[in-house]
């Protein structure tokens, strides 16, 4: 898991995993300026460039964290700002489950362990107790347009590749935003950018079992068509 900035983008790409455990461990604010400039090299409808990231360590990700946890327990609705849509069926809802079943056999957690799936969710709610925790926002003013979400997820993919080429590991979610006026009183985000996902960053833990988890992907001959191309 260790950074190799040599690493051809195929490798790079084929590499990278989710991580949701991490070494106790700072990271440089200076390794972080890197990931984020590399990131920011993606591409943009019309050079709009929509995007901003606020990077939380410290004491302020640990009031996100307590916060968070405190009123998602206490049964607080869910606040996210960025729209969720309806809950996963089909052939999604399968692929949901697939992973969640390979990371709780790794983590050696039984169907009927409520205490120990219970935890799992918290972890998420917490940020996977990463040092830094990355908020991925945009401009308000262009809430209507599909395309600022289309660029905000491309510059975030962009992020967690990045982020592997250097050795840090990533995890992109919704958890650790869930409930919106915690994170945005304590990372200070301005009214006129809607938060829109989370993405947790840090040194990943070799010792940690869920990070050995690589998902399973759906085969090209499943997704692509080839239209007018001459047969080989």
């Amino acid at each position: 898991m260790s950074g190799n900035p040599d690493q051809t983008f195929a490798e790079v790409v084929r590499g990278r995993k989710s991580i949701r455990g991490y070494l106790d461990k700072p990271v440089p604010k200076a390794l972080i300026e890197e990931v984020i400039g590399l990131a920011m090299r993606s591409p943009t409808s019309m050079n709009t460039q929509p995007w901003h990231f606020h990077v939380i360590t410290g004491e302020p990700l640990d009031r996100i964290r307590k916060g968070n946890t405190d009123r998602i327990l206490a049964g607080e609705p869910d606040s996210r700002e960025f729209r969720r849509g309806e809950p996963f069926a089909g052939v999604h809802r399968e692929r949901q489950i697939e992973v969640a079943v390979q990371l709780f056999g790794a983590m050696g957690i039984e169907r009927d362990d409520k205490e120990k799936r219970q935890d799992w969710v918290l972890r998420g709610f917490r940020q996977f107790d990463a040092p830094v925790c990355v908020i991925v926002t945009f401009d308000r003013e262009l809430s209507g347009s599909d395309d600022t979400a289309f660029d905000c997820g491309a510059a975030t993919t962009a992020l967690v590749n990045a982020a592997w080429s250097r050795g840090l590991g990533c995890v992109i979610n919704s958890q650790g935003i869930m409930q919106s006026p915690v994170v945005r009183e304590h990372a200070g985000i301005p009214d006129e950018q809607v938060i829109m996902k989370a993405v947790a960053m840090g040194w990943p833990d070799p010792e940690f079992p869920a990070n050995s988890v690589y998902t399973n992907r759906k085969d090209p001959e499943d997704a692509v068509r080839f239209v007018g191309f001459e047969d080989d």
